[in-house]
């Protein structure tokens, strides 16, 4: 399958992204939310509220950096665009959005203004209104004449140690308002894919490993890194309508494989193939904000050495021996540790590595 090649495109067509979809991930957010409260003894009523992403600009300069929505509001409203904040009331059920009151000049700049009508049908959801409106809306909400509880966002995420961002709003002082709660139910409800979640992690996987597939068959020695990032990018795009990846691509050759995080601006993946080099490939296209992860090395020749061999052999026997025992129950740390000695075994016996298998495995 070439880039040139139509069937590519037709076998890769973009599926439609129905709206249950979010509908489904703030009904699951809104049981487990009414379950806690209960299991604490607390009120069932409050309302979550998260703010979408904003829109930023290159510094000082007017030109604006490609927007990609926030992934926590991305999961519960399915929203494209910036400033957007979203809100749902635990007690009913009911969901919100609130959109920035955008003047005449946008129309020109950038397109229709869309109504808050046209904003209810497309995102199905129960309300839209404007974000300035935002403070009235949440104290109707309030039974009782009490002050309205929000429940914002607020959560370290443990790969990046930076923290999620609670919304802010002018007024939200006359709110009550809790920081602990929400993160962790929201972030177990994303743990659990539902059957539309996997069907796009389906296809974005799929468009990915062939994107993968396209790069191997381009690959040849005396071509530059990029070249094989841009075969990627352009494939899953083209063919995939993936307009953003997960990630930024590793594009890593020789001893640029050693590199975990390579590819970055101080490393541009601009590195010539040279005869002999494995290459070392980390990307994954992400499409409708469900995202693929996919690495895979091969001989940028065609043509492994015979370490070359082992070593590859190696991990590919470790990927087959986990996929084999994986199964609900089974604990990540005990996978890692199959993998760790599928590896070690298949080095030692090729003597790559010296010692006895159990003194190995304690010094990995």
């Amino acid at each position: 399958m070439s880039l040139r090649d139509d069937k590519a495109m037709a076998a890769h067509s973009p599926p439609q992204i129905p709206m249950e979809l979010y509908r489904q991930n703030r009904s699951k957010l809104i049981a487990a939310m009414r379950q806690y409260l209960q299991s604490q003894g607390l009120p069932i009523n409050g309302v979550i509220l998260l703010q979408g992403g904003e829109e930023q600009t290159q510094y000082c300069t007017d030109g604006i950096i490609l927007f990609r929505q926030e992934s926590y509001f991305a999961y519960l409203f399915g929203v494209k665009e910036p400033g957007f904040y979203g809100a749902m009331d635990i007690s009913t059920g009911k969901a919100f959005l609130f959109t920035p009151r955008l003047s005449e000049d946008y129309a020109v700049w950038m397109g229709k203004i869309h109504t808050s009508s046209d904003l209810k049908e497309i995102y199905e959801v129960d309300e839209v209104y404007y974000a300035d409106e935002m403070e009235d809306i949440l104290r109707s909400l309030a039974t009782d004449n009490e002050t309205m509880l929000l429940y914002l966002l607020h959560g370290l995420n443990t790969d990046s140690n930076k923290f999620s961002q609670p919304a802010q709003f002018k007024g939200i002082e006359n709110f009550n308002t809790n920081l602990d709660i929400l993160h962790p139910i929201l972030t177990e409800c994303r743990v659990f894919k539902s059957h539309l979640e996997l069907n796009l992690l389906r296809y974005v996987n799929e468009v990915s490993s062939a994107a993968h597939v396209e790069v191997m068959r381009r690959t040849k020695v005396g071509m530059k890194e990029y070249q094989l990032e841009s075969t990627f990018l352009h494939y899953v795009y083209m063919f995939g309508g993936c307009r953003h990846c997960s990630y930024t691509c590793i594009c890593a050759t020789g001893e640029n494989s050693s590199v975990l995080h390579y590819g970055h601006a101080g490393a541009p993946n601009d590195r010539t193939l040279k005869d002999g080099d494995m290459a070392l490939l980390d990307m994954g296209a992400e499409f409708s904000f469900y995202g693929s992860d996919i690495t895979c090395s091969f001989p940028v020749n065609g043509q492994f050495t015979d370490d070359q061999r082992v070593v590859y052999n190696a991990v590919l026997g470790a990927h087959e021996a986990v996929i084999s025992k994986m199964k609900p129950g089974v604990s990540w740390v005990e996978m890692h540790k199959l993998a760790e000695s599928v590896i070690i075994k298949s080095l030692k016996d090729a003597n790559i590595l010296l010692g006895d298998l159990r003194g190995l495995k304690n010094q990995g």
